[in-house]
């Protein structure tokens, strides 16, 4: 991926500059395009937080972070020196009467270049920060805004959040951000469905039996104990990134890859969603909250003794059998579950096929076994479809399954870019494609609004785990139940 022609410099500017995200994804990623040569020259980085820090002591900050997030090939020295010399702080102080004088500075001598505002914080403070830069001057026609997930924490903050935005920028200028859309498997997806003929004449109801979406986390809270206890789960994963990857595995073919025509078929599938009742929600969802275990070989603490809370009805953990009421997917469940303080951190998305409708062969050969692609993620991104196949040698007909291998790594032999380094200059191109609309936005909160309202009528607790292991038993007899199984890590 190269800059498009005509891109010039640009201002990034990262509210929540010294934060874990600015400190432990975007820093990082923008080093790396630097030193794959994607940064126009005189483009710079600046940092936006309310701790009083020099310049110098804000890029030795940066230069920790980079160092301890850094992948086995990071770039060396001489790409980190022109990384520094882009980098600027400004000490934000809400309290004074021109809270943004100090970013105005560093903004106004460099005219109308594109400039870009990436908010890193709470969504309660997006309108806020939107309203005080344009009374401050700084928002410009060339100017973008950069939302982080999660948009609100139901369908009335996330529309206020999203009309506060538009009061300064338009719909076009607007991107809200998952970072899962930047990876590349899932970008892939749509190259496999969709430049292939293999796979689309298959992908409906006819052909496949039911879909399972993973994103399983090893760490706990770590840290975010005040922010996560509002959100939860639901919230925090399963609203924005597990719906999305359900939108690119079941929406429509668009027309082309014009960016509305793409988040258009998102939006359909996101509306095509069953809401849940109270009654189905009891049958169809799974709740879990880590306690004491042992993870990555060492002893760690539950979710309430991290909290150091005695009580809380906060999820760590979310199973939910989805269904899409529309002619494509009706009758196909999609299962769908993340969770923090599982046994190893991987993220997929399986297709089962349905099995074949008469079994020719002999019981000796073996029993039979339905096709399945699985898409990985990560780690390891990459592809493999399993099939079933005739074990080679004499002696009668046998078969077993095995995998057809896409490995990202082994095939293209090249650094995959990070999520966050594609689309920090998707903002700079003007590309939104891979960027969240209002009413996608909205169509994902109506759904998940129907699971919250379900859980708060039901009044359960979440069911314990201990750390380390797949979640509560629930999870698994939510799938089971339907003659279904969990797909297990491959490694």
């Amino acid at each position: 991926m190269t800059l498009a022609p005509g891109v010039g410099p640009f201002d990034l500017v990262v509210f929540g500059g010294t934060g874990d995200l600015a400190m432990r994804k975007l820093m990082p990623a923008l080093l790396y395009s630097e030193g794959d040569g994607r940064l126009p020259a005189e483009s710079n980085v600046i940092g936006v937080g309310r701790t009083d820090l020099t310049r110098e002591a804000y890029v030795e900050r940066v230069a920790a972070a980079c160092q301890a997030n850094a992948e086995a090939d990071s770039p060396g020295d001489e790409v980190w020196d022109r990384f520094a010399g882009r980098i600027e702080y400004a000490c934000i102080d809400e309290m004074a009467a021109e809270p943004y004088a100090a970013l105005r500075r560093l903004l106004e001598p460099r005219g109308d270049r594109i400039r870009v505002f990436y908010l890193a914080t709470h969504s309660d403070v997006f309108g806020d920060i939107c309203h005080r830069l344009n009374a401050a001057g700084l928002v410009t026609e060339t100017s973008r805004v950069v939302l982080e997930k999660p948009l609100g924490n139901d369908l009335r903050s996330a529309c206020a959040v999203n009309d506060a935005v538009r009061e300064v920028f338009d719909e076009g200028r607007i991107y809200r951000i998952d970072h899962y859309l930047g990876k590349e498997t899932v970008q892939n997806l749509l190259v496999l469905r969709f430049a292939n003929t293999l796979f689309e004449p298959l992908w409906r109801r006819e052909f496949i039996d039911h879909v399972q979406i993973t994103v399983a986390e090893t760490v706990g809270v770590e840290g975010r104990g005040g922010f996560y206890d509002k959100a939860g789960a639901l919230r925090d994963m399963m609203q924005n990134h597990l719906l999305q990857l359900l939108c690119m595995v079941a929406m429509e073919p668009p027309a082309n890859l014009d960016p509305d025509a793409v988040r258009d078929e998102k939006v359909k599938v996101l509306r095509a969603l069953k809401p849940l009742t109270e009654a189905e929600a009891a049958k169809k969802t799974v709740r879990g909250q880590y306690t004491r275990g042992i993870a990555n070989g060492a002893a760690v603490p539950g979710y309430l003794d991290e909290l150091d809370s005695k009580d809380s009805r906060t999820e760590t953990f979310v199973a939910i059998k989805a269904e899409l009421e529309n002619w494509r997917w009706a009758g196909v469940p999609f299962y769908l579950r993340t969770g923090k303080r599982l046994p190893e951190r991987w993220s997929e998305i399986v297709v089962q096929f349905r099995p074949v409708p008469h079994h020719i062969f002999p019981s000796e050969a073996g029993a039979p076994i339905a096709n399945r692609l699985v898409i990985r993620l990560q780690p390891d991104e990459g592809i493999k479809f399993h099939m079933m196949n005739k074990v080679p040698g004499p002696g009668g007909l046998k078969f077993r399954e095995a995998p057809l291998n896409l490995s990202f790594a082994e095939t293209f032999r090249t650094r995959s870019p990070g999520a966050y380094e594609r689309l920090l200059l998707d903002t700079v191109r003007g590309n939104p494609t891979l960027f969240m609309r209002a009413d996608e936005v909205e169509a994902a909160w109506i759904w998940t609004d129907s699971v919250l309202a379900a859980w708060e009528t039901i009044d359960e607790k979440p069911k314990n785990y201990s750390a380390g292991t797949w979640g509560p038993s629930a999870a698994i007899a939510l799938i089971e139940r339907d003659a279904r199984t969990w797909h297990e890590d491959e490694g």
